[in-house]
């Protein structure tokens, strides 16, 4: 290879003629981003299901959430992007006193996830009961 790259991993760069405009001037490897996003998020999991716990009042609290994210990018003749997003829902507190550790559920998260949960249970029922009946 003339460019002093080892056997097998090729060094490629980008036409300025072919690149979009955000890209223009830029001179250079592009990121790989997946793999940035990927170091990034390596420690998102239990940290972010568990906040740090505080204390009130004598009680020790820890917050619970059930987290989402997701990723992606992209790479073509059209150019690179990326994106990505994530959703939090705050489902309780883990609740430490003398008597001992208790969870207490977040109300208003429990009936959004229930309201839904209970109106396609009852549509299923009243097909089951419609179907038998027949």
């Amino acid at each position: 290879m003339k460019d002093g790259a080892p056997r097998g991993i090729r060094r490629t760069t980008a036409s300025i003629d072919r690149a979009p405009q955000a890209a223009v001037g830029y001179r250079g490897n592009m990121p790989n981003i997946a793999l940035e996003l990927g170091n990034q998020v390596a420690s998102f999991g239990v940290k972010s299901a568990y906040g740090e716990p505080q204390e009130i009042d004598g009680v020790t609290v820890t917050p619970v959430a059930f987290t989402y994210a997701g990723f992606g990018g992209a790479s073509g003749d059209g150019g690179e992007g990326g994106g990505g997003g994530g959703v939090s829902v705050p489902v309780g507190v883990y609740v430490r006193r003398e008597e001992g550790l208790r969870f207490e559920p977040n109300i208003v998260t429990l009936l959004v996830v229930a309201v839904p949960f209970v109106w396609v249970t009852g549509r299923a029922l009243t097909r089951i009961i419609r179907a038998l009946k027949k």
